[in-house]
C-alpha cells in the first residue's frame, strides 16, 4: 500500500463544518428520491468513501458508520467487485445509519464536500469547486450553485489546500477526475461551472479552460 502522510481528521472535521447554505437542501431533493432520503445520504445512490485513517478515527468515536457490503442496495457480486476495484487503495467504502440518525459532527469528508470536488486544471492548479456531474438533475445544490455560502467555499478551499500540501499525490487523483470531467463536457459541448477560489463564479471551457465570469 502506498504510504500516505498523517491526516488530521479531527481538525479537518472541526474546520470544515459550515453548511452549504441556509436552506436544508435535503428537504428539497428527498421528495424526488423513491427512498425518501436526500440523494447524498442514500448509500444506494452515493456510496461514501473515506480515507483509511479517517475510518480508524470514526470507529473510535461513533457507531454511525459500518463497512459497505453491497447487498443492502441489491447490488450483485459483479457490481460489488467492480465498485471495490474502482476504489483507491487508500480509501474504504462505508454505509451509515441514514439521515434520520446522522451525527453531523462525524460526517465523513466525502459527505462534507458533496456535491463538489476540487477542480484541478490541466496545468495542475487547484482552481476551485466543481460539481459531481453524475448528480445533475438530482442534487438541489447543483441546480442552485449560486446559493452556496462563502463560508463553505472558503472552508472547502482551505481544507484541500492543506490536504494537498501534505499529500500531493491526492491532488493528482483529483487532476484525473477533472480531466475526465473536461472530456465528458467537451463531448456534451457544455461549459463547466466553477466556484473559483478567488470568490467568483465562472464557466470554464473544457477544451481551452478559458474562464468566463457568470
Amino acid at each position: 500500500m502506498t504510504l500516505i502522510p498523517h491526516i488530521p481528521v479531527r481538525e479537518i472535521y472541526t474546520s470544515f463544518n459550515s453548511p452549504i447554505n441556509e436552506i436544508d437542501c435535503g428537504e428539497k431533493c428527498a421528495p424526488h428520491n423513491p427512498s425518501g432520503k436526500p440523494f447524498c445520504c442514500d448509500i444506494c445512490e452515493a456510496v461514501p468513501a473515506v480515507y483509511r485513517q479517517e475510518w480508524v478515527y470514526l470507529q473510535e468515536h461513533t457507531n454511525l458508520w459500518t463497512r459497505w457490503r453491497g447487498p443492502e442496495c441489491g447490488s450483485g457480486p459483479e457490481e460489488i467487485t467492480a465498485l471495490h476495484a474502482d476504489t483507491p487503495e487508500n480509501m474504504i467504502l462505508l454505509a451509515c445509519l441514514g439521515p434520520k440518525q446522522c451525527q453531523r459532527e462525524y460526517r465523513a469528508l466525502s459527505c462534507r464536500q458533496f456535491p463538489f470536488f476540487p477542480y484541478i486544471s490541466d496545468d495542475f492548479r487547484f482552481l476551485g469547486l466543481a460539481c459531481e456531474w453524475e448528480f445533475e438533475g438530482k442534487c438541489w445544490v447543483i441546480e442552485n450553485i449560486d446559493k452556496v455560502s462563502l463560508a463553505y467555499r472558503e472552508e472547502f478551499i482551505q481544507i484541500f489546500d492543506e490536504l494537498f500540501s501534505r499529500w500531493p499525490q491526492e491532488m493528482e487523483s483529483y487532476a484525473l477526475k477533472s480531466e475526465e470531467m473536461r472530456s465528458v463536457f467537451a463531448k456534451r459541448r457544455r461549459r463547466i461551472s466553477i466556484l473559483h477560489r478567488n470568490g467568483g463564479s465562472y464557466l470554464l471551457s473544457p477544451g481551452s479552460e478559458r474562464l468566463a465570469r457568470k
